[in-house]
């Protein structure tokens, strides 16, 4: 079995004929807190590690290293359009484009990673969509970018892949208020946890946000990041852990 036979590829119908997949943990070459396919770039993973793993992704893409382009997220709304592969990493939490051979690369450990698609237009995009930047509207200004390079929002298909799931994402009542201070019709994705705090469901919202938004087909692949250490990295058990550090989890789309 080769490396990138190795490596388990969670794929979803509504993206095909489209390159796509969402990378779990498995096949990889790091190994301690990082066992497995950690492709950030920005964790404390040797590079070396990290390296292979990323070239095995783009090996599994069907692409050579330099057309894997990922970003320096920061939980924004701000979405950059790609016409060549660069290895700069822009800052912003999501990427469109029209371009054959690049592939857009999401890095997750928790929050959604969501690939675009509109096959007839063919325009792709990825987005990096944690709480915040699904709240301040990420998932739209993704589906904005790719109608500015041809899409049709009617015809674009969009997947939130593993993410953390609402019975693992407890919040307090601060997280809950803004939310609130938004449209109080938000609450419905909050249910009650223990000791006056709240269970939030993520992957519930950003579905809700990219109905709402017109995208022609929204799903979840229902994959918890939390709840299945064996495939996917989580920031929050590391966090609950008290570990060092964690792995990233990449998510990828081209054409």
């Amino acid at each position: 079995m080769t490396a990138t036979a190795a490596l388990e590829i969670l794929t979803a119908r509504a993206l095909h004929p489209v390159r796509h997949g969402f990378f779990t943990r498995k096949g990889g070459a790091s190994s301690g807190i990082f066992a497995g396919l950690n492709c950030g770039q920005g964790s404390s993973d040797m590079a070396e590690m990290v390296a292979i793993n990323r070239a095995r992704v783009a090996e599994a893409m069907e692409a050579d290293g330099q057309a894997l382009v990922t970003l320096n997220q920061v939980h924004s709304a701000d979405v950059v359009v790609l016409d060549a592969p660069t290895q700069a990493r822009p800052r912003a939490d999501a990427m469109v484009t029209t371009t054959p051979g690049i592939v857009l690369g999401i890095l997750t450990a928790d929050c959604q990673p969501v690939l675009f698609a509109d096959q007839t237009a063919g325009v792709i995009g990825a987005a990096h969509a944690g709480w915040r930047g699904t709240l301040d509207g990420v998932l739209e200004a993704t589906l904005e970018a790719m109608e500015r390079l041809g899409a049709r929002r009617a015809n674009i298909a969009a997947v939130i892949g593993p993410t953390i799931s609402q019975s693992a994402y407890e919040v307090g009542q601060e997280f809950l208020d803004r939310f609130m201070a938004e449209d109080t019709a938000l609450s419905r994705f909050f249910i009650n946890g223990q000791g006056g705090r709240y269970m939030f469901d993520l992957p519930g919202y950003g579905l809700y946000r990219l109905r709402e938004a017109g995208a022609g087909h929204a799903e979840w692949t229902g994959h918890c990041t939390y709840r299945d250490e064996g495939r996917f990295y989580s920031f929050r058990r590391t966090t609950h852990r008290a570990e060092a550090d964690y792995g990233r989890l990449i998510s990828t789309i081209r054409l």
